[in-house]
């Protein structure tokens, strides 16, 4: 899954604790992904990368110290963590599936040269979040249009797909007075004519983020 960079991290050495190592170390640029998606962080670098039989890379969590792979061999009992290695691009990539914001922070991919070499990589996850123009209540008068917009706050994918649900009901797209429009990270439901039996608890449900709710009271009269 293609993965989208952000800013390069002006200063990776300032998470790694002095002394640890005396190996060469490269830094790499910073992952921004969302939350609860699944991520690769390639390890690659003509620098140290040799084709050796002998020569291991290993992945590790910074912050505890935990070994997550070593090779191809997962070590950790978090199964959300997989090795992706293109041997003839030499590339190893870490792979996190089912990303959340506690896997955020720094990961060395090191090389088991003499000495030792490593690559740190800084993972921000951030969780995308839907937001209704309006809310927490919306009032409209019986007989006008109910309009309401879902924007996506913080989204780094277009999402798949918005659904939108009333008082816990999925929304039938096709029914008479009801049409949604989607564009981009913007989706509007709208209904006409609304009455009394439109009032309600109201969700916009996006594929790759958190949803939002608004109570629309519609009060009699025009």
């Amino acid at each position: 899954m293609k993965t989208k960079r952000k800013e390069s991290i002006t200063n990776l050495h300032e998470d790694i604790q002095p002394g640890t190592y005396s190996s060469s170390t490269f830094r790499s640029q910073a992952y921004t992904k969302l939350y609860n998606k699944n991520l690769v962080v390639l390890c690659r670098s003509e620098k140290i990368f040799v084709r050796r039989a002998n020569v291991n890379v290993s992945w590790i969590r910074r912050e505890d110290y935990h070994l997550l792979t070593v090779g191809l061999t997962t070590y950790s009992s978090d199964k959300r963590f997989l090795v992706e290695h293109t041997r003839h691009l030499q590339s190893w990539g870490l792979q996190i599936k089912f990303v959340t914001v506690n896997d955020a922070g720094l990961y060395e991919c090191q090389v088991s040269t003499h000495p030792p070499t490593s690559i740190f990589v800084k993972l921000k996850v951030i969780e995308a979040t839907a937001e209704i123009t309006g809310a927490p209540d919306l009032y409209i008068k019986s007989g006008s249009t109910l309009r309401i917009v879902c924007a996506m706050r913080q989204n780094t994918e277009i999402p798949i797909y918005v659904f939108w649900y009333h008082d816990d009901r999925m929304i039938n797209y096709d029914r008479e007075r009801v049409s949604v429009t989607n564009d981009k990270s913007v989706s509007i439901l709208q209904i006409d004519e609304a009455d009394k039996t439109d009032s309600g608890n109201y969700s916009c449900v996006p594929s790759n983020a958190k949803q939002a709710n608004v109570n629309v009271h519609v009060l009699n009269g025009k």
